[in-house]
């Protein structure tokens, strides 16, 4: 596909600035806050799930802890700014996808892998596997790339957004190997 570079009014500095025929305008705020709501609502609500989960019992204090471990409050810090940043990105994409199929999945991608997400909490938490977040976690992993690679062709910045997710999902990786290697083996 052959790319038109379409010339705009000057900017206040008097440059032109060029716009690629192929990725459309950031959708609008002001236009667009429901579907923004929505994003936010829906991302959040995957972390009420993933939160009601994370049970910090007796089982969980009794693990052995690398010392580079963050310290427990931070993670809901963390959480928070990357459910943010998903739902901006779901929001940005929802409105990038050219078309119907196209969106449905984006929402099919976005839901596998909130669903990757929650269920790493039950097997970790509730089911006091870490063995099993630890193979869980690589479909968490994939799950993002596959979100990575399906948006960026349609809106970059949506790919983007989703970078300290996949960091964060590593540094857990590295963490919950940790933990097995300190603590393992489970379920016996």
């Amino acid at each position: 596909m052959i790319s038109k570079k379409q010339p705009v009014q000057p900017d206040s500095v008097g440059s032109e600035q060029l716009l690629d025929s192929r990725v459309s305008a950031l959708p609008s705020v002001k236009q667009n806050w429901r579907s923004l709501l929505v994003s936010l609502a829906l991302s959040f609500a995957v972390a009420g799930i993933g939160g009601s989960l994370t049970v910090l019992d007796a089982w969980y204090f009794a693990l052995k802890q690398p010392a580079w471990k963050p310290p427990d409050p931070a993670f809901g810090l963390i959480w928070s700014v990357i459910f943010t940043l998903v739902a901006i990105c779901a929001w940005l994409g929802w409105h990038a996808c050219p078309g119907r199929r196209q969106r449905i999945t984006w929402l099919c991608l976005l839901a596998l892998n909130a669903f990757f997400n929650v269920f790493w909490s039950q097997l970790y938490f509730k089911s006091h596997r870490p063995d099993w977040s630890m193979i869980e976690l690589l479909f968490i992993w994939q799950s993002i790339v596959f979100l990575m690679v399906f948006i960026h062709p349609y809106r970059r910045l949506s790919a983007w957004l989703l970078s300290p997710y996949l960091l964060w999902v590593t540094i857990a990786g590295v963490l919950n190997h940790t933990t097995i290697a300190l603590n393992g083996p489970f379920g016996s």
